[in-house]
């Protein structure tokens, strides 16, 4: 299969001279369409930081990064914003949402900003706010809903235009278990019905343990990859656990 992401030799440096600090050193993966993949690592490994050059919020110092047919390191910031809005979807941990704009109308803002025909809009709305159950909450506003059914806004305002790539950096970070699982859940169901791709950064391993493939960041290198395969949810979440253990000294330094 034709990977949709290829991340070759990628590093990043900032300062200059005595002063450089190395936060990712020659990174090379690949990620399939339709991949549910996480990265986790210890506190300061480089996992945002690699999360931020490949959704281009950030630019490498070395190497390239290709999605499908395109070679990220050599377009100019014009094209890289344009490129940006018509193929990656974002979710934070931060919501983001504008308190002035319904629910609806904050998900509509990126297709409205594509000048998408309304009928079209609509129908997308309906149906990526009935994957993600907040159909009943499109008319109310931000401040009128719960932690979890703002991320879940959130995640459906990156997904309404149908993004090739989705990261999530620490989506569930600031959720209560059950919102937090009902999140992953809808990712996973979007996952397996539509093929998304998603690359999520967590330091949580039960968020981990929905994704299909992990790899592991420590000292901005990338230091072991497991995959679920056939392993239960339980299964793979206590093979992540041993994971985390051996690389950060224990599982509370992974943060």
């Amino acid at each position: 299969m034709t990977p949709i992401l290829k991340v070759q030799n990628v590093g990043k440096t900032y300062g200059k001279g005595a002063n450089t600090f190395t936060a990712l050193s020659d990174i090379s993966f690949e990620v399939a369409k339709g991949e549910f993949i996480g990265v986790m690592g210890p506190s300061g490994a480089g996992k945002s930081t690699l999360l931020n050059v490949l959704a281009t919020i950030d630019t490498p110092t070395t190497g390239e990064i290709i999605i499908e047919d395109t070679n990220l390191a050599r377009m100019k910031d014009a094209e890289l914003a344009d490129f940006r809005r018509e193929n990656l979807g974002f979710i934070f941990q931060d919501y983001n949402l504008l308190d002035s704009l319904t629910v609806r109308e904050n998900i509509v803002l990126p297709l409205a900003i594509a000048k998408m025909p309304t009928k079209a809009i609509n129908a997308r709305v309906d149906r990526i706010a009935a994957l993600f159950s907040i159909s009943d909450l499109l008319d109310k506003y931000p401040y009128q809903i719960s932690g979890g059914q703002k991320q879940r806004t959130a995640s459906s305002r990156a997904l309404v235009t149908e993004p090739k790539l989705i990261f999530a950096d620490e989506p569930t970070g600031a959720l209560d278990s059950k919102s937090a699982t009902d999140l992953l859940e809808s990712l996973s169901d979007l996952n397996q019905s539509q093929a998304a791709t998603i690359m999520m950064v967590t330091h949580d391993a039960f968020a981990a343990s929905f994704c299909q493939r992990i790899l592991f960041i420590q000292d901005g290198q990338l230091s072991k990859e497991i995959h679920r395969g056939a392993l239960t949810r339980k299964q793979f979440f206590q093979e992540i656990l041993q994971v985390l253990s051996s690389i950060g000294g224990g599982v509370n330094d992974v943060i």
